[in-house]
């Protein structure tokens, strides 16, 4: 039997079994908090498995073997750092953040500084979401045109449509259940599969370290700057992201968010080490044949190196990881663009739109669907639009981190925070966040240079940071009343659910 034929139809399989998870979710959505966080009622092993899932997306699994390929042992800072993310948001925040009962970061924010003038940070929130939910959708797509010899456009649609259709339908409870299959499917296709197939066809680590230079095996062959900035750009950006949060929000205890995150984030460290390694067997085993692109390394070895039907298991397992992102990222566009940017726009026009209906939970389930289904069109456009979707989410990703990091870490740890420190924080940093790059950007050798580079974020952070604490200290203390009101739902003593749309300023 032809064993891209065996390959296909694994991954069709797989696909398949994805929409009939999408019809599973439906019966257990009754209301908003089922269909945006599950019910508030994940335990251990749907919390730890679904928080993997969304974070170890293309980038790191694909991307993470390529790196390996490229780098050796290095390659797996990238996955690393994304792991360092979970686990501190975990340990740190993860417990504080399940007790406040809300659906947004902005929300959060509303919560703490009892000012309104923060809910831009949802606009912020929506493009990076956006932009996360298009870059996964191109990404797994291109699995799609090497198997099926699809046009990319149609790739897209096709491989968007599906995510769409069960995240859709079910919402959260549909993705949950669908990130748990994927989860379990990328760790068989890594740990179980890849490494020791891969490894087995290099001769194992004496065979690579024999064929390969010695820069494979040192901790920082990728170059230390690049480190440093997968941990500012990664680590930080998962403290604050929606899709994140998002996730914490359906732990059904406070320790339940916070250890389960923290076996999420020691899982995602491990899957790192391991990626890094099958790319630097990979390197050695494949070394006779020409791979374009470090990213091509991944299906080249599920095609080459591993036995028919195994490497369409770990192909599907590479399509898991990217759909996984995609919804996560998908709901939480949703949630934000309902929640948070509607109210706000709306006050622009002088309206007060409050969207929650709590006497007809059907009419707010049929409201996610609609701003779900919406959006996931937007996002598939968006993929099949633009050429470079990578640009546009790492513009979005530094200002999310420049602009928003110290406003929302700040509330979370420090009383003499103020609302007005808050929004300038968040005004500034996006400003020389997003100048500095343009600024980069007008004096770069080639382009995308200034989009790229390191300092935007920096700048951004540093900038945020000094005149948070400048206005606070100039500013009043935050009314005592917003501060007991906070202090009790940290406390855990608050257990009233905030409505998903507030009433807008």
């Amino acid at each position: 039997m032809d064993a891209n034929f065996v390959n296909i139809t694994i991954v069709v399989v797989y696909l398949i079994a994805m929409l009939a998870f999408g019809w599973w979710g439906k019966s257990r959505t009754k209301n908003n908090s089922d269909f945006l966080v599950a019910g508030r009622r994940l335990g251990p092993f749907l919390y730890t498995g679904t928080m993997a899932a969304v974070v170890l997306g293309g980038a790191s699994t694909v991307g993470g073997v390529g790196l390996g390929y490229k780098f050796g042992i290095s390659g797996m800072w990238l996955v690393v750092a994304i792991g360092a993310g979970v686990l501190l948001l975990s340990l740190l925040f993860a417990g504080t953040v399940q007790k406040l009962k809300i659906y947004t970061v902005s929300q959060m924010l509303t919560l703490r500084y009892g000012s309104k003038a923060t809910q831009t940070s949802g606009i912020v929130m929506l493009a990076y979401t956006l932009m996360l939910c298009a870059t996964s959708t191109s990404a797994y797509a291109t699995i799609f045109v090497v198997l099926f010899g699809w046009e990319r456009w149609l790739a897209i649609a096709i491989g968007g449509a599906i995510v769409l259709v069960y995240s859709t339908i079910g919402g959260m409870w549909s993705i949950t259940l669908a990130d748990q299959v994927q989860f379990v499917i990328k760790t068989v296709g890594i740990f179980a599969l890849m490494l020791p197939f891969t490894l087995n066809a290099a001769g194992g680590l004496d065979g690579i370290r024999s064929r390969v230079d010695a820069s494979f095996f040192q901790m920082d062959g990728i170059g230390l700057q690049t480190i440093i900035t997968y941990f500012v750009v990664y680590t930080l950006g998962l403290l604050i992201g929606q899709d994140i949060w998002q996730r914490v929000f359906t732990a059904k205890t406070p320790g339940v968010a916070r250890w389960g995150g923290a076996t999420a984030g020691i899982y995602c460290i491990l899957y790192g080490v391991a990626g890094a390694l099958i790319g630097m067997a990979a390197s050695v085993a494949l070394s006779g044949i020409d791979i374009a692109a470090k990213d091509d390394v991944y299906a080249e070895v599920a095609q080459t190196i591993l036995p028919v039907g195994i490497g369409g298991l770990v192909l599907a397992a590479a399509v898991a990881a990217m759909m996984s992102t995609a919804s996560g990222a998908l709901i939480a566009a949703a949630t934000v663009a309902r929640a948070d940017v509607l109210p706000f726009v709306a006050s622009w026009f002088g309206r007060d739109i409050n969207t929650d209906d709590t006497d007809n939970p059907e009419h707010d389930v049929k409201a996610n669907r609609l701003w779900v289904l919406s959006l996931g069109i937007v996002a598939i456009l968006i993929a099949i639009i633009t050429k470079d979707v990578v640009a546009a989410l790492t513009i979005a990703y530094d200002i999310l981190v420049g602009g928003l990091l110290v406003a929302i870490l700040g509330g979370l740890v420090w009383k003499r925070g103020t609302g007005p420190a808050a929004a300038a924080s968040m005004a500034v940093g996006s400003v020389v966040t997003l100048g500095t790059m343009i600024v980069l950007e007008i004096n770069a050798k080639a382009p995308l240079d200034g989009v790229f580079a390191n300092e935007p974020i920096y700048y951004g952070l540093i900038s945020s940071a000094v005149v948070y604490v400048a206005v606070s200290r100039l500013t009043k203390p935050t009314d005592p009343q917003i501060m007991r009101n906070w202090v009790r739902r940290v406390a855990g003593q608050d257990n009233e659910e905030v409505p998903v749309v507030v009433s807008s300023p």
